[in-house]
């Protein structure tokens, strides 16, 4: 014997027996235990018994699956309605998900609309879509359109379907793009009717001045429809031994944090929400601050004191914060998150302007230079302090200059009737501090100027959106 035919003995492999493989498969088969389960002595008997034996487990466990199947068919053969539900319920929820027609996208890009979220409704086009589609009534459209929007703004077009559908909802878009609207309308809606159930919705504002712009909203879109609207103005004093609440029945209550939260720990408290179906926070970020500034902790009593099961949260702003963010997707479920333009950017139709003063002291040359080239009221001008507000209207007012000033230190009264003036235009030129920097629209502000640097990018983009909710073009200067 060569090499050659020793290799050839070596590589040729084995025969492939199909019949012994075939009856090793099905002794491996994993099985069941049945009744006629051998015993230990029956498991060394001869391989014919084996093979007997094998044949019997598999017919045994032909038996019990198909008795298994016709008891799973007998089972369901009367719930045949139930089963095509749940098949429709899951085949629209994808659809809803995951199938936008390209109308429907290019809406939404061309609004530069982001939305996250399952189950995100369409757009509205138009106001008559709220009458067709989700059945509002015609006192509150009509309302919106004697209110001056002729069609929907970005931030309403998508806001207003998801809180119609009972969504809570995270909303960012710039100041005066119509978001007290957006929450209104739908709030109002899902209230319907006056109730003597106690307050049904609370507005959270940061500011008195916003807290009263909320209210004259309200009350323009509630018109004709007996829902009834309170603002606490002052935090009352109540009688320990009075059961009676300070705050007077109402549907909808709009407040700042620390007034509810002192109505709220009166011994008994004066204002119950147990009742509440929906809970509005204007102005997020600025609520959920921590520190001297924010008003968290007070935002966590007014959360833990509206313990209905069925409240519904939205949160709007014109900026975000990560804080915010990882809040809501933490504590609110069925949450939707709308972002109109670019996150925490100003907005476009403004004209700013960077001018280089040289000094502290060429701040007040270059605004004097300003009037003397020709001034356009109304103007708002903000400072970074109430001593600073102070000085400014001092030098402004030997200037023969039409000018007030609002700030922390005057009082409510006071407050109220510079902002109805600088409104009616009495006043030309209105000095202010950060209180007015947040969420004030002034119709045909066509001027802003940050006398004082901005502390932070957040305020430097509610300074710049303090204006008319019409979209009005101004020009912006900051020193």
């Amino acid at each position: 014997m060569d090499a050659h035919d020793i290799f050839k003995k070596l590589t040729r492999g084995t025969n492939l027996n199909l019949k012994k493989a075939i009856q090793v498969q099905q002794t491996k088969v994993p099985t069941t235990p049945i009744k006629n389960e051998p015993t230990s002595e029956e498991s060394i008997q001869p391989s014919r018994g084996k093979k007997k034996l094998s044949k019997m487990r598999l017919a045994a466990l032909k038996q019990e699956e198909a008795c298994l199947i016709g008891l799973i068919l007998d089972h369901f053969k009367n719930q045949s309605t139930f089963l095509h539900i749940k098949y429709t319920e899951i085949i629209t929820y994808t659809q809803c998900c995951y199938t936008y027609s390209p109308q429907v996208n290019h809406l939404r890009n061309q609004e530069r609309i982001s939305v996250t979220g399952p189950n995100i409704p369409d757009p509205l086009r138009t106001f008559e879509d709220l009458k067709s589609v989700y059945g509002l009534s015609t006192v509150l459209v009509n309302n919106l359109l004697h209110s001056g929007y002729t069609s929907p703004t970005p931030i309403q077009s998508q806001a207003i379907p998801l809180m119609l559908q009972g969504r809570q909802l995270l909303a960012c878009a710039p100041t005066g793009s119509g978001k007290t609207a957006a929450f209104l309308v739908p709030v109002f809606h899902h209230l319907g009717r006056p109730k003597h159930s106690g307050i049904r919705a609370v507005i959270v504002s940061p500011t008195r001045e916003l807290a009263r712009q909320t209210l004259r909203e309200c009350q323009r879109l509630s018109e004709g429809t007996a829902l009834r609207c309170h603002l606490v103005k002052k935090a009352p004093t109540v009688a320990r031994s009075s059961n009676q609440y300070a705050v007077p029945k109402c549907d909808v209550l709009i407040t700042t944090p620390n007034r509810l939260v002192y109505l709220l720990k009166q011994d008994p408290p004066a204002v119950s929400l147990t009742s509440v179906e929906w809970l509005v926070v204007d102005e997020s970020d600025k609520l959920f601050e921590s520190g001297a500034k924010g008003f968290r902790d007070q935002l966590a009593t007014i959360y833990n004191a509206c313990d209905s099961t069925t409240l519904k949260r939205a949160m709007f702003s014109a900026t975000s914060t990560p804080d915010v963010a990882r809040w809501a997707r933490k504590n609110l479920t069925d949450l939707a998150l709308v972002t109109v333009g670019h996150r925490n950017s100003a907005a476009e139709q403004v004209e700013q302007e960077l001018l280089f003063v040289g000094s502290e002291a060429g701040k007040l040359v270059a605004f004097r230079n300003l009037v003397h080239q020709g001034l356009k009221p109304p103007v708002l001008v903000f400072v970074q302090s109430k001593e600073r507000a102070k000085e400014l209207f001092t030098e402004l007012i030997y200037e023969g200059i039409n000018v007030d000033v609002i700030h922390a230190d005057r009082t409510q009264l006071q407050r109220d009737n510079v902002v109805r003036s600088f409104r009616e235009g009495r006043i030309w030129v209105l000095i202010c501090t950060e209180l007015m920097g947040r969420g004030i629209d002034f119709k045909g502000v066509n001027l802003v100027v940050n006398y004082d640097f901005p502390t932070s990018a957040i305020s430097y983009i509610h300074r710049i959106g303090t204006r008319s909710a019409k979209l009005h073009k101004y020009k912006y200067i900051l020193f």
